[in-house]
């Protein structure tokens, strides 16, 4: 799973740096404003990566799904990108469980074969 969320937090890094590029020319926004957002939004991408495996670094996730769709209120693509980036992430938690679940399956097989095997001999 982790491999599948961190892939789309370096995703959502990248759309949450061009929207910032794209909320620069609001004449209603300044730019340190834009950057604060758009910088603490980018970082906390980036330290999710590192936390997915943690309690509530999924939550966490979920919570910046929420920040990137209602980023649309400035910059209107982003309800696209945002429900997007949320579904990605939707099928990055859902399936990454999947794989994890069949890896620790696998694992238990492949070590209940050579305890049998370590047996017969």
């Amino acid at each position: 799973m982790r491999v599948l969320c961190a892939s789309t937090l370096i995703g959502e890094f990248f759309v949450i740096g061009f929207a910032g590029l794209v909320a620069m020319k609001d004449p209603d926004l300044s730019m340190g404003t834009v950057w604060t957002v758009c910088g603490v939004a980018m970082l906390l991408s980036l330290l999710l990566c590192g936390m997915l495996t943690r309690p509530g670094g999924v939550q966490l996730g979920w919570a910046l799904q929420i920040l990137l769709v209602a980023s649309g209120f400035v910059v209107p693509m982003m309800f696209l990108m945002g429900a997007v980036f949320a579904a990605l992430w939707w099928a990055s938690v859902h399936f990454g469980r999947k794989v994890d679940e069949a890896k620790a399956r696998f694992a238990a097989m492949t070590e209940g074969q050579a305890e049998a095997g370590g047996n017969a001999a």
